[in-house]
């Protein structure tokens, strides 16, 4: 008997090839599928004819196929389905990728319904691209039946209307389903019940149905993260913690002896977080700065208070790269205190770690930095105050606690990020942290210019790099993925390298760096590139955090359309770090009018903080956040933006905590299993 737990490879005529495609869609049971929720609904009655198409737009047409064809593509090593459809009105082409099952399903003559977005191409007539299909004879299949339509994210070998059966035969089980949100707080609220919102949120008859089950998903989204954010906070504020003292004239001290003067944003951050560490409760403070801003050298003066109350402090990152950053860093600003960090990394030599960890053990090492070594059993922290995590987010949350438990009372924690996060999402992701800002960047920062490259400029952009390196500088080449792919259309670090030594720019001196390569590998090319004996460096994602090389002045981003806003704004400051014009050039030569509005948007604007709220309101929160590296579920209906309905939800979290500290309520027990590990509550 099917329920809810059965395995979705025990379902019948379900492929290897459909399981593996759902599996990467995070579906392994039952349960998962049907929690698998629309990115949209599509009203499918409303026909336009193919001159009524319009670019950005979606629409359905019925249409003629008057041609079809298959071939592979050479450079992106896919499997294209091409032709073109028409009726009375005109003829648009239309492409598939990667479905190459289609040739044998579509034939000239053939009456489809096609429902999709319609693109410029490259040729500046409409095409429509992986459209949605039903042949005539299948229009009024059970899948599809329906007011709004709903369309699914997809992957190879699972479509929008492959789920639409699936989960429709599926969704009786729906009623059986426990909802853990009290009786009182729904009816309160005027929410539908779990079930009822399942259902609408996949085939519901109206709009209003439809509106009604977001409502619903979107007020468990803010609250539960809420509920559980206030649970830990509360329980934080009760615990003890080590204290260190907050010295006036250890501060000045230290702040007389920088060589710049620090920003107001830097005063205020660093205030707030001696502040806290004075206190007898335990420091949980995330110091949010843009790129550049000089979040380190606060973190250098939290470490120097820290160190003068006897307290040892750790620094990890989530790279050796960075780590090494952040240790001559650290090294320079702290060794007139007479303070010598350690740098303790995966290629540390043996020799030096045993001597690392003897130092660490007895307490005579005060300051560590280091990246996921520091966290192995053998590494011991008898007195650890200050734990400081940067980029928090690159790390698993299992990955914190082990640091966390390295110490004998509950340490202060700060974490750093550089990718800004929206003032809305910090107070739902982030609710039992406290949260400060720099936001301004120190006065000798000169702007990075930033365009949108054309097809047509490619050559004369190439001969801008080129210049840019005869005049004694270098530059970046970032591309999305490390080796070409069958499953995305991008371009691949690997093959650019070749392609650009081979073709573009042989004369000058270029070098790769990706994730796969061994981890002594990267430091030594990363160095090797800072060091000035390469021009360029192909790169992926690696280079996101921890890379300064006050030369380079320009970069390149393929397939920029492919990125979020956030993660461009984070390659962007790995140039403009000198003295000298910087510029970063995107190439994004099939973007949609969504993706090239994203683009623009980094074109016109400088301010991450800016950029992560013109982010957030153009994608979501769910995926350009990254909410399942921080341990919580995505979130696809939540809209953070909606201020009255997240208040709604941390209303009725603090109301309920008030009535029922101990959250005795089973059902609401059981669903905050998902946030115990990730907000640190028992």
């Amino acid at each position: 008997m099917i329920s809810l737990d059965t395995p979705l490879a025990q379902l019948p005529r379900i492929s290897p090839q459909r399981l593996d495609g759902l599996r990467r869609l995070g579906c392994r049971t039952v349960r998962d599928l049907l929690w698998y929720l629309p990115r949209r609904h599509d009203d499918q009655r409303e026909r336009v004819t193919v001159s009524q198409l319009r670019a950005g737009q979606a629409a359905t047409v019925e249409v003629d196929v008057v041609a079809v064809r298959a071939r592979r593509a050479r450079y992106r090593k896919m499997d294209l389905i091409e032709g073109e459809v028409g009726d009375s009105t005109g003829v648009v082409e239309v492409v598939w990728f990667n479905q190459p099952h289609l040739r044998h399903l579509l034939q000239p003559g053939d009456r489809v319904t096609l429902h999709g977005k319609a693109v410029r191409g490259r040729r500046g007539g409409l095409q429509l691209r992986n459209p949605d299909l039903e042949r005539e004879r299948k229009l009024v299949s059970q899948s599809s039946v329906g007011v709004l339509v709903p369309t699914y994210p997809e992957t190879y070998g699972v479509t929008s209307r492959w789920l639409r059966a699936q989960v429709a035969q599926l969704l009786p089980l729906a009623a059986s389903i426990e909802d853990p949100l009290p009786d009182e707080i729904r009816q309160r609220e005027r929410l539908i019940p779990l079930a009822t919102a399942l259902r609408d949120i996949h085939f519901p008859e109206d709009q209003g149905a439809l509106d009604r089950a977001q409502e619903r998903f979107g007020f468990d989204e803010l609250f539960y993260p809420q509920l559980a954010a206030l649970m830990a906070r509360r329980q934080r504020l009760r615990r003890a913690g080590v204290r260190s003292p907050y010295s006036v004239g250890i501060a000045r001290e230290f702040v007389a002896g920088l060589p710049f003067q620090l920003t107001d944003d830097q005063r205020l951050a660093a205030h707030e977080i001696l502040t806290d560490m004075d206190r007898p409760s335990p420091m949980n403070r995330l110091l949010q700065g843009d790129v550049g801003s000089g979040k380190t050298v606060v973190a250098a003066m939290a470490a120097r208070m820290a160190i003068a109350a006897r307290h040892q402090v750790v620094l990890m990152a989530p790279t050796e790269i960075l780590a090494r950053q952040h240790f001559l860093t650290l090294r320079e600003l702290l060794s007139k205190f007479e303070i010598w960090p350690r740098l303790l990394v995966g290629s540390t030599p043996a020799a030096q770690r045993r001597e690392i960890l003897a130092g660490l053990g007895t307490g005579a090492d005060q300051l560590v930095i280091g990246t996921h070594a520091l966290i192995e059993d053998d590494v011991a922290l008898p007195d650890l105050g200050l734990c400081i995590v940067d980029e928090q987010h690159r790390f698993g949350v299992a990955q914190r606690l082990r640091l966390l438990e390295k110490a004998q009372v509950n340490p202060d924690f700060l974490s750093m990020t550089a990718t800004p996060i929206p003032r809305s999402l910090a107070r739902t992701l982030y609710g039992d942290l406290d949260v400060s800002q720099i936001r301004h960047l120190p006065p000798n920062r000169i702007p990075i210019q930033t365009r949108l490259v054309e097809p047509a400029q490619r050559s004369a952009a190439y001969d801008f790099i080129r210049a840019e390196v005869r005049a004694g500088r270098q530059g970046f080449i970032i591309c999305p993925l490390v080796e070409d792919s069958p499953l995305r259309q991008s371009r691949s670090a690997t093959t650019e390298f070749e392609r650009l030594q081979s073709e573009i720019l042989p004369d000058l001196r270029l070098t790769l760096l990706h994730g796969k390569m061994p981890a002594r590998d990267k430091v030594q090319r990363m160095q090797a590139f800072a060091n000035g004996e390469f021009d360029i460096l192909v790169a992926t994602s690696i280079i996101e955090v921890g890379v300064d090389v006050p030369n380079a002045t320009v970069m390149g981003i393929e397939d920029a359309d492919r990125f979020g806003l956030a993660q461009l704004h984070q390659f962007r400051g790995r140039i403009g770090r000198g003295p000298y014009p910087s510029h970063c050039l995107l190439f994004a030569e099939s973007a949609e009018l969504g993706a090239r509005s994203r683009l623009q948007a980094l074109v016109d604007h400088q301010d991450g903080f800016e950029l992560a709220e013109i982010d957030l309101r153009q994608r979501g929160a769910g995926e350009p956040y990254g909410l399942r590296q921080h341990g919580l579920p995505e979130m696809r209906v939540g809209d953070l933006l909606d201020e009255g309905l997240r208040r709604r939800a941390r209303s009725a979290a603090e109301a309920l905590l008030d009535r029922d500290p101990e959250l005795r309520d089973q059902g609401l027990r059981r669903q905050m299993r998902h946030y115990q590990v990730v907000f640190e509550f028992d």
